[in-house]
């Protein structure tokens, strides 16, 4: 009967961290980890993670690939809180600090399927030209203490930002039982990620 009229619903996302586009800068790495509502709760993967540094390509696209893998897998009683996974991408600086190059922050897509999503990201600005100058020169830029905060509304309004660079992450999305508990996701969002095409000539 448990399983016939089952109490919570799982969702399955692997797919990975895949390249970022900070023309201003090279060497970087990347963090990412999850923030959840209190009804939901990690039953297998890694909920956080570290990325090796990479370079930029060779070519005129100057990636930074990383193709980092994420695998976790999360149950729940109800949606509200869903997963967001936060990103934050770090690299030295002119005199060998460990420096932020971007915060970001983007829910794991409601539908099932292969979803690609580009992230915008950005960095905590100084408050005064004073402050900007004293900060460049002792090496500690404005950060957050918790990169969780990202995805958080509250305190947000006060904290000056600017954007900096895009990073593109790839989902694999799979769900279980969510209809049978009377969620609909509807059909999958596919974001341009597109299958083998048929050959001319047969039909659709």
């Amino acid at each position: 009967m448990a399983a016939a009229n089952p109490s919570v619903f799982l969702l399955m996302v692997n797919g990975q961290v895949e390249s970022a586009q900070f023309p201003e800068y090279d060497d970087l790495y990347c963090k990412y980890c999850f923030v959840y509502g209190q009804d939901w709760a990690p039953t297998a993967g890694l909920e956080e993670g570290i990325s090796q540094i990479t370079s930029k390509s060779q070519d005129v696209r100057q990636l930074l690939v990383w193709n980092f893998p994420i695998d976790v897998t999360f149950k729940s009683t109800n949606p509200y809180g869903w997963p967001q996974i936060v990103l934050s991408v770090y690299g030295l600086d002119m005199f060998g600090n460990d420096v932020v190059r971007g915060y970001g922050a983007v829910h794991v897509p409601f539908s099932p399927g292969r979803h690609k999503r580009t992230i915008p990201m950005f960095v905590p600005e100084s408050t005064s030209k004073l402050q900007k100058f004293t900060s460049w020169f002792m090496g500690r830029r404005p950060e957050y203490t918790d990169p969780k905060v990202v995805a958080q509304g509250e305190g947000r309004e006060v904290t000056r930002v600017r954007s900096q660079g895009f990073v593109t992450l790839l989902f694999n999305v799979v769900t279980k039982d969510m209809r049978k508990l009377g969620y609909d996701t509807g059909p999958a969002d596919t974001q341009g990620i597109l299958g083998p095409s048929l050959p001319q000539g047969i039909p659709r």
